[in-house]
């Protein structure tokens, strides 16, 4: 049996979605979302409250989720 690797770089595809740099995090979702995401936006959603993990990581989903509720409390709009 094979025990998953510790290292996100030793994970296939070299990302663990629970454990995202800002540079990945922003990397990522201006692949799959269509618009660019830069690190600065990503550092000024972590100033403003969203979640990291004890590391300084991003947990891609709970970054996701405060992404909605941040959108849903201001409207819809990301205010960029």
């Amino acid at each position: 049996m094979l025990t998953p690797p510790d290292d996100q770089n030793e994970r296939p595809g070299g990302l663990n979605p629970a454990a995202l740099s800002v540079t990945d995090t922003a990397r990522l979702l201006t692949r799959v979302g269509g618009q660019p995401i830069t690190e600065a936006t990503v550092q000024l959603d972590i100033d403003a409250g969203a979640p990291t993990n004890g590391d300084g990581t991003i947990n891609l989903v709970h970054y996701a989720a405060w992404l909605v509720k941040e959108m849903a409390e201001r409207g819809g709009s990301r205010g960029d």
